[in-house]
């Protein structure tokens, strides 16, 4: 709402920068080719009797500005999602640093019910948590969350950058999940860890 305008007043993207962009052109040349291969198609059906030749280069000229414009306005939208992130996470920042005592009071009351579970419960909850987060069977969560954070910023979906982050950041987390299990939290609650573990079997 406040970044939106400041942005789309300060930043016109004419088509020159859009064409400089592999991955933008790419998608404009891909839609241009289909758009172009409809109209060829309807007119060998008859379907487009009274269109000249000059007729069909003005729509596909027309469709060329359009598809510029709207992937002006998805870069535009890309830059306008980096600055909302960086602004809320400036103010969640600012209100960590400031309301100590409001978020001491919520960990208390969320350790007050973490530890109020049964040990069957935090089993669960920690089999749930590692199965879905950084288990093996669910790379395809992590591709389809990977393209839309990629998306979210104006990145390309580059399938190299997301099968590298599925091949090690999941296994990461789930040696460091193990880890935190055995280290820290088998003295907290061993009888969830044995729990934990029979269920795991």
């Amino acid at each position: 709402m406040l970044v939106g305008p400041i942005v789309d007043r300060l930043r016109t993207l004419e088509p020159i920068e859009i064409l400089s962009n592999h991955e933008l052109k790419e998608k404009i040349f891909a839609e241009l080719e289909e758009f172009e291969g409809t109209i060829r198609f309807e007119g060998l059906l008859g379907l487009l009797p009274n269109a000249s030749q000059e007729e069909r280069e003005t729509q596909i000229k027309e469709k060329a500005a359009e598809l510029t414009g709207e992937y002006s306005h998805e870069s535009n939208n890309a830059i306008k999602n980096i600055l909302s992130d960086v602004l809320s996470l400036g103010a969640f920042t600012v209100i960590v640093a400031t309301c100590r005592r409001e978020i001491a009071v919520l960990k208390s009351f969320i350790d007050e019910l973490a530890y109020g579970l049964s040990d069957s419960a935090k089993a669960f909850i920690i089999i749930l948590s590692t199965d879905v987060f950084v288990g093996y069977h669910s790379p395809h969560g992590w591709e389809v969350l990977l393209e839309k954070v990629l998306a979210h910023f104006g990145l390309p979906e580059s399938m190299d950058f997301i099968n590298a982050f599925i091949a090690t950041v999941p296994v990461f987390m789930d040696t460091m999940f193990k880890y935190w299990i055995f280290r820290y939290f088998n003295q907290i609650s061993p009888s969830a860890v044995a729990t934990y573990r029979n269920m795991n079997e």
